[in-house]
């Protein structure tokens, strides 16, 4: 196998058939949108990752004092604590980022399996763009 420079290719599937220069182009684009969008993911489960270790980190001894008050205040009334809901919601919400994660990288793997060198410029590109577009959201928490 080896790459080639042509205007048509079957991309992932029947009905993705390309003909022409100009589907080849918004097909690249489709694709290069698709590899900002995996880099996006990644940067959404590593924010929802640093998110979740924030919720769930050792309370200060303030945050302590606050709730020893509160539970002696009402004695009859049982504190309810919400780190295990925490800790299922953000696991639950990065298991669906990393699905989404996973299906939309076996699909740009697919894409560049057709061996054709526009749609690999295209995954090549989009993933720089994604890169310098979405690590810089990381840093503004």
């Amino acid at each position: 196998m080896h790459f080639i420079f042509s205007d048509e290719v079957v991309l992932l599937f029947d009905f993705w058939s390309v003909h022409s220069p100009t589907g080849m182009a918004l097909s690249v684009l489709v694709i290069l949108l698709l590899a900002v969008l995996y880099e996006s993911i990644k940067v959404g489960k590593a924010r929802l990752l640093h998110q979740a270790l924030m919720n769930l980190s050792i309370p200060t001894s303030q945050q302590l004092i606050e709730e020893a008050d509160q539970d002696s205040s009402s004695s009859d009334s049982l504190p309810v604590s919400r780190s295990p809901l925490r800790w299922f919601l953000c696991h639950f919400g990065q298991t669906l980022l990393h699905v989404a994660q996973v299906v939309v990288g076996y699909f740009m793997m697919l894409a560049v399996m057709s061996y054709n060198t526009w749609i690999f410029f295209g995954v090549v590109l989009g993933s720089g763009v994604g890169y310098y577009l979405a690590y810089p959201l990381l840093s503004m928490t």
